[in-house]
C-alpha cells in the first residue's frame, strides 16, 4: 500500500521539538522518536494505541533505508523511510 500524504505538525512527545510536516512526516527528524498512530501503511492513522515508537536501527530494505521501530506500549513493530532533514548523529547512533 502506498503511503498517505496528510500534513500535520506536531510537538515531539519525546525531546519537544515543533516538527513542522510536509505531509509524510511521521518522526521527530531531531530525536527520530515517532507516535504509534498508523498501523499498516503510513498515513492510515488506524492506530488508537498512540504510544511513543523507540528508533531501534536503520536496515536497507528494497534498496531504501528505513528507520526500523518498537512500539513502548504494545511492541508493535513498524519500518518507515528516514525523512528529510533527520539527525545524522542521531541515525549514526542507531545503525547497525
Amino acid at each position: 500500500m502506498q503511503p498517505k500524504k496528510i500534513v500535520e505538525n506536531f510537538v515531539c512527545e519525546n525531546c519537544g521539538e515543533k516538527v513542522i510536516g510536509d505531509g509524510y512526516t511521521d518522526h521527530c527528524p531531531a530525536c527520530l522518536w515517532g507516535k504509534h498512530v498508523d498501523e499498516e501503511t503510513p498515513g492510515d492513522r488506524e492506530s488508537g494505541c498512540l504510544g511513543m515508537m523507540k528508533p531501534e536501527y536503520v536496515l536497507v530494505k528494497n534498496g531504501e533505508k528505513k528507520i526500523h521501530y518498537k512500539c513502548q506500549r504494545c511492541n508493535h513493530k513498524f519500518d518507515v523511510r528516514l525523512g528529510k532533514g533527520d539527525d545524522c548523529g542521531k541515525l549514526s547512533e542507531i545503525m547497525r
